[in-house]
C-alpha cells in the first residue's frame, strides 16, 4: 500500500546533502574564483549531460569501479547510468566532435555520482561536484606542468597555502614492476599498495606485501623507494640507482624534471611541489605524470585535487590517437578541508540591504526605493507584509542583512530614508539621492 504524503517522513539518502544559502553562498564564491582562474589560463567551459550510456562509462571502468556506478533503467531495454566522474563525458565529446581544435583546453564543473560508502568528516559523499581542468591533444609534459601551476593557483587564491603538491610518473612505477621481473597483475598489485601509503604507513604497505605473498626483495625495493628523500634531484638520483638505470625510468624522471623546471620558471614556491616516487594514484588509465596535492598532517581530509596523464583513454572512444592531461580539483572536499581549516570567508546573505515596509500605504515607496538601489547595483530585499519595525529589524538579523531601510510617511515628503547599520545599531537619515552611496559605504559588496 502507498504511503500518502503526509505519511512520508523528509530525509535524505546518506551521503547526499542540502545547501543552506549560507553555504551555499560560500560554495558559489569558490566556484566563481576557479572559473576565473581558469578561464585565466586559457581554458573553456563546457556542460555535458548527467546521464550516459552505460556501456560507455563501463567501457572505461569496469571491474570494481562499475560497482560504483548507478545504472538507470530505461523503457525498450537501454541502460542509462550517471556519470562517475567528468572524464569519460569528455572524452565522449571529444569523440563526437573531430572538429574541435587541438590542443583542446576545457574546464567542467558539474556534480557526479558514485555508489560509494560516504565518509562525511572527509569530505567524501555520493553526490557530489568536480571540477575538471584538462588539456587535449598534446603529448607535451609542459601541459601538465601548466595544469600542476593552476591547481598551486587554485589553492592559494582560495586561502588554502599550507599543501603539497606530489608529482610522479607512472613509468617510474611501472619501471619498477620490470625491474622486479613482476607480471602485469603482480606490478598494478605493487601499485595498489603504494598508493596506500599515505593511509596506513610503510609498515602497512610492508604488511599488505607480505599478504599478498611478495618475497623480501619486493618489499625491500618497494620499501627504499617509499623511504627515498633529499631534494628532488637527489631523490630522482636514487631513484636511477634503486632501479640500475631502467630505460622506462630514465624517461620518466625526464619528463619529471621538465615539469619541475617549468613549475620553477612560472614562479610555484618550491616548498609547495615535490617529487614523490611513491605517489601511485589508483586509477590505471593513467600513462604518464600524475600529481595530487594534499594538505601535510591532514590525512583524514586526503587528497584536495589529483590528476596526470591519460594518452591511452580518449583514443578508446575517438578510435584515434589522442593523447591528454588534466586534474579534477574536488570542490566539495575543499569545501570540507576549508571549514575544518576556518578558511571561509564570513557572511551568510548576499543582500546588501533590506527595505522596510512601514505600513500598507507605504508599499509603492518600498518598492520603489529598492528598485533604485538595485539599479546603482546593490542587492536589495523587501519586507512584504506591513508588520512592526522591531520584527522586521528581527527578520534582517536573523539573516544576516547587514542594513535596514525604513522610508515612512515624514521620510517620503522630505525626500529621505532613514538607514541602519545592524551590527553597531548606529541611525543616519539621508537624501533619497545619496541613498545608494551610503548604503554602498557600509556594505562591502557594493560596487
Amino acid at each position: 500500500m502507498e504511503k500518502t504524503l503526509s505519511e512520508i517522513k523528509p530525509r535524505l539518502f546518506k551521503g547526499t546533502r542540502d545547501f543552506l544559502p549560507e553555504m551555499m553562498i560560500r560554495k558559489q564564491y569558490m566556484i566563481d574564483r576557479l572559473r576565473v582562474i581558469f578561464e585565466r589560463y586559457g581554458f573553456e567551459p563546457v556542460e555535458t549531460p548527467a546521464m550516459e550510456f552505460y556501456e560507455i562509462l563501463v567501457g572505461k571502468y569496469g571491474g570494481e569501479s562499475e560497482k560504483l556506478i548507478y545504472p538507470l533503467a530505461y523503457k525498450g531495454g537501454k541502460t542509462l547510468a550517471l556519470r562517475y566522474d567528468l572524464t569519460v563525458p569528455l572524452a565522449r565529446l571529444v569523440a563526437m566532435h573531430p572538429e574541435l581544435p587541438m590542443p583542446f583546453k576545457r574546464y567542467q564543473i558539474q556534480p557526479v555520482w558514485r555508489a560509494d560508502s560516504p565518509q562525511l568528516r572527509q569530505g567524501r559523499f555520493r553526490e557530489f561536484v568536480q571540477c575538471d581542468v584538462d588539456t587535449v591533444g598534446t603529448a607535451s609534459v609542459l601541459a601538465d606542468a601548466e595544469i600542476i601551476g593552476m591547481i598551486d593557483t587554485c589553492l592559494v587564491e582560495l586561502g588554502v597555502e599550507r599543501f603539497v603538491n606530489r608529482i610522479n610518473n607512472r613509468k617510474i612505477l611501472y619501471a619498477i614492476a620490470s625491474h622486479l621481473s613482476l607480471g602485469e597483475e603482480e606490478g598494478t598489485a605493487i601499485i595498489r599498495a603504494m598508493d596506500k601509503r599515505d593511509k596506513v604507513g610503510v609498515e602497512g604497505v610492508q604488511k599488505e606485501l607480505g599478504e599478498s605473498g611478495f618475497d623480501d626483495r619486493v618489499t625491500d625495493v618497494v620499501t627504499g623507494i617509499m623511504e627515498i628523500d633529499g631534494s628532488d634531484s637527489e631523490r630522482i638520483g636514487r631513484l636511477l640507482d634503486i632501479l640500475e638505470g631502467d630505460e622506462a625510468a630514465r624517461e620518466g624522471a625526464k619528463e619529471v624534471e621538465t615539469i619541475l623546471g617549468a613549475l620553477a620558471d612560472q614562479g610555484v614556491d618550491e616548498a609547495r611541489y615535490e617529487f614523490d616516487p611513491a605517489l601511485a594514484r589508483g586509477l590505471d588509465y593513467y600513462t604518464g605524470p600524475i600529481f595530487e596535492a594534499a594538505l601535510p598532517g591532514q590525512p583524514h581530509i586526503g587528497s584536495l585535487c589529483g590528476g596526470g596523464r591519460y594518452d591511452g583513454l580518449i583514443g578508446r572512444y575517438a578510435k584515434r590517437d589522442i593523447p591528454a592531461t588534466g586534474t579534477t580539483i574536488g570542490l566539495d572536499r575543499i569545501l570540507a578541508a576549508m571549514e575544518q581549516l576556518n578558511l571561509l570567508p564570513g557572511g551568510r546573505t548576499k543582500v546588501d540591504a533590506l527595505v522596510c515596509l512601514f505600513d500598507e500605504a507605504s508599499a509603492d515607496v518600498t518598492q520603489g526605493t529598492a528598485a533604485l538601489l538595485r539599479k546603482a547595483g546593490l542587492n536589495v530585499d523587501t519586507y512584504f507584509e506591513p508588520a512592526k519595525l522591531k520584527k522586521q529589524f528581527s527578520y534582517a538579523d536573523k539573516r544576516g542583512i547587514p542594513v535596514v531601510i525604513v522610508v515612512g510617511p515624514d521620510e517620503t515628503s522630505e525626500g529621505k530614508a532613514t538607514v541602519k547599520e545592524m551590527k553597531t545599531g548606529e541611525q543616519q537619515t539621508v537624501p533619497r539621492e545619496s541613498l545608494a552611496e551610503t548604503v554602498r559605504k557600509l556594505t562591502t559588496r557594493g560596487e
